[in-house]
């Protein structure tokens, strides 16, 4: 039996502490007949979560493929519908999912694998593969997406343009014909080995980059991604594994993947100098305890804690976390392996936990009671006044483009701080080919361009270049 640290102060006054209670299970869900991984002897992976029609389902991994659980009643999850893997069987370790606008993005680590990308608007009646391929993506360790900006970052990539890169991003505006963007081993004066994770909002993302630390760069331009900040020397530093942002953008939190390490909060309030506020970890007395993947929904840090199972933080001081939900879902000894808890998901409208361990298969949790899917979110205030070029949101009223998508003719409307400003303005395609160039004196806050008659309907980027700085927009020519 596992013993848990509690820590106790005589004095303050006892109401201050609260011990943590074990989380109410109310279902699991598993298949024996899976085979295991070669490797970590895992049937299960990545959980997911979806919700539509007043029907709840989890998504989870295995050596097989993707499997659909209907979880509405959480006492009794039934298995609705599988997708095969496009390889399947003991080579397979990992698979990552995020969805977007009813699509659901399945992606895997080993073997001859592809990019799926499944529809889920047709549920509860059934699910369909509208995209099948290893054109773009053979492999993708993981996978997150920008959903305000439709960008899909794959991360430790294999396949398309080249064999391998630290991570790739596509445009998916049409989300079931991604268009590769670029590939990124180096951001500014840096090389990156990996991404093995990544949170992005807003174009701004937080990178986790394993052996090589943390960093935070600006994607505003998804071709010409631009280093904010870095940090290589913190506590407990070994494989920076993971992390999620807090709703208010002012706090990251972040677990390496070592045995023994504790995880961290990060303040972020100044994207150039982020700082570590404390450490803090799964409060068990064995050394090998070890993080894996972190989410936040609301006031509450969620975490699969490999051989400790669900943790669940109060945010209340959010530099701070303090645990207060657990469940132990692995059993056997601890050990220097990786088994037990893997993913957890805790957006669902009923507000129940659902996590992915190892061995045992999905566990659906009671949640925090908080209705977090009825909150009003916080604005999202990312500091990003010391970028040291301008990144101007044109919605903001520095530029505005009408109409897009375009058919032949556009207007650009300049904020009037940029008039009388030399500008270079450049329709690019999806590869950052330049196809036509504008180049004007700025001295009218509103102006009209035509496109030559060669360029075809399809996605591509406008390009506006001054002294004040580079802004680059995604357009669609129809």
């Amino acid at each position: 039996m596992k013993k848990y640290l509690l820590f106790i102060c005589a004095y303050l006054p006892a109401v201050l502490f609260s011990q943590p209670e074990e989380a109410t299970l109310l279902g699991t869900w598993q298949d024996t007949t899976l085979a295991g991984s070669n490797v970590h002897k895992n049937r299960y992976n990545e959980i997911w979560g979806y919700a539509i029609a007043d029907h709840e389902y989890a998504i989870i991994g295995t050596t097989a493929g993707t499997h659909f659980i209907e979880v509405t009643d959480p006492s009794s999850p039934e298995e609705v519908f599988f997708i095969p893997g496009a390889d399947q069987g003991g080579v397979i370790i990992h698979r990552d999912y995020h969805d977007y606008q009813g699509y659901l993005y399945a992606v895997s680590d080993e073997g001859n694998s592809t990019l799926q990308i499944i529809n889920l608007q047709q549920l509860p009646d059934t699910v369909t593969v509208v995209y099948d391929s290893d054109e773009l993506v053979q492999r993708s360790h993981n996978i997150f997406i920008d959903t305000t900006n439709a960008l899909l970052f794959t991360l430790i990539h294999r396949g398309g343009v080249s064999s391998w890169s630290a991570m790739n991003v596509f445009d998916i505006s049409n989300p079931v014909q991604p268009a590769f963007i670029k590939e990124y081993n180096q951001l500014g004066n840096m090389s990156i080995s990996q991404v093995h994770d990544a949170y992005v909002r807003d174009n701004i993302a937080f990178l986790n980059l394993g052996p090589n630390g943390f960093a935070i760069a600006d994607f505003s331009d998804p071709m010409n991604a631009k280093t904010i900040s870095t940090l290589s020397d913190y506590p407990d530093r070994g494989y920076n594994h993971s992390g999620w942002l807090s709703e208010d953008c002012q706090y990251y939190y972040m677990a390496d993947e070592n045995h023994g390490f504790d995880m961290k909060a990060l303040a972020v309030d100044n994207l150039c100098e982020p700082e570590i506020a404390s450490t803090f970890n799964a409060e068990v007395s064995s050394p090998t305890s070890i993080a894996h993947n972190l989410v936040v929904a609301c006031n509450y840090l969620y975490t699969s804690y490999y051989y400790d199972g669900l943790r669940v933080y109060d945010l209340e001081n959010p530099s701070s976390p303090n645990l207060v939900l657990y469940y132990d879902t692995y059993l056997e000894p601890d050990g220097r392996q990786y088994r037990g808890a893997w993913g957890v998901y805790p957006f669902l409208p009923s507000g129940n936990i659902l996590l992915s361990d190892m061995q045992s298969g999905l566990f659906v949790f009671e949640g925090m009671g908080d209705q977090c899917h009825l909150q009003e979110k916080p604005t999202c205030s990312l500091n990003t006044g010391c970028l040291t070029t301008s990144t101007f949101d044109h919605q903001q009223g520095f530029f505005q483009i009408q109409p897009n998508p375009i058919s032949q003719e556009f207007s650009l409307s300049i904020n009037p701080s940029l008039a009388n400003s030399s500008l270079t303005i450049s329709l690019l395609d999806i590869n950052g080919q330049r196809l036509q160039q504008w180049n004007q004196q700025a001295s009218n806050t509103v102006s009209s361009f035509f496109l030559k008659d060669h360029i075809e309907a399809g996605f591509y980027f406008l390009s506006l270049q001054s002294e004040a700085g580079r802004w680059v927009f995604k357009v669609v020519v129809e």
